[in-house]
């Protein structure tokens, strides 16, 4: 176990912080899937053909290609399309894009493909009836949103969210290729300069799971929440 002290003598400290990178890259990537599902979503459910041509692309597409290609196309190909944009301005210094941006930006729009299909399903799910009675109250459609259709949608969509969560935090381990120093960069680091990579890889195992299940422990409260009165 001197291998895991903090300090000087072992990789207890560098592995700690991978760590809480692994949790600040997981947050944000889910919150940018969010933002591109409440997008998506409504594209999917919308009556107008070029709308859902678009929203089944963006998933299609998204959650058909490995996630690996996605972080590579934005990350490489990313430098590489700003750096062509500034050449025109007359700029010709190599671009370095920021890794923890990148990396939160592909695994979120990957996380947001996924949660566009738990959300479409979920508003799928809830009884049309709802629907009917806010027009019959005249409920603005804002209203009829945030205090009708997401508290049930939630309520639907959290048991799915989770496996999404799931798929998002084990993807961190992709973005290693980066350079951004997470759970899997550091162990690689650690495993390189130890010579011990069964040691090191079965340690990342071991946090991973860790998080797997203290997340699984905070959704299941929010599932119970959201599933008073069922």
């Amino acid at each position: 176990m001197d291998l895991l002290a903090f300090g000087k003598t072992g990789w207890g400290d560098e592995l700690f912080y991978a760590t809480l990178m692994t949790i600040a890259v997981s947050i944000t990537a889910m919150i940018i899937g969010f933002v591109f599902a409440l997008i998506f979503t409504p594209l999917k459910l919308s009556n107008k053909k070029y709308l859902n041509l678009i929203g089944n692309f963006y998933t299609t597409v998204i959650r058909g290609v490995p996630e690996l290609l996605v972080i590579y196309l934005l990350f490489f190909g990313g430098s590489g399309a700003i750096m062509y944009v500034a050449s025109i301005f007359g700029y010709n210094e190599y671009i370095e894009i920021n890794a923890f941006l990148t990396g939160s930006f592909s695994i979120g729009i990957i996380s947001g493909a996924y949660s566009t299909e738990v959300f479409r399903g979920a508003i799928q799910s809830i009884d049309k009836g709802q629907f009917e009675a806010c027009k019959v109250l005249g409920f603005k459609k804002k209203i009829q949103f945030f205090k009708v259709i997401m508290p049930q949608m939630l309520r639907l969509a959290i048991p799915n969210l989770s496996n999404v969560w799931q798929i998002t935090l084990k993807d961190t381990s992709l973005i290693s290729v980066t350079g951004l120093v997470e759970i899997m960069r550091q162990s690689y680091i650690a495993a390189g300069s130890t010579r011990d990579p069964l040691f090191f890889y079965s340690f990342a195992a071991v946090l991973y799971l860790l998080l797997t299940y203290l997340s699984m422990k905070l959704i299941n409260r929010l599932e119970v929440k959201y599933s008073r009165g069922f």
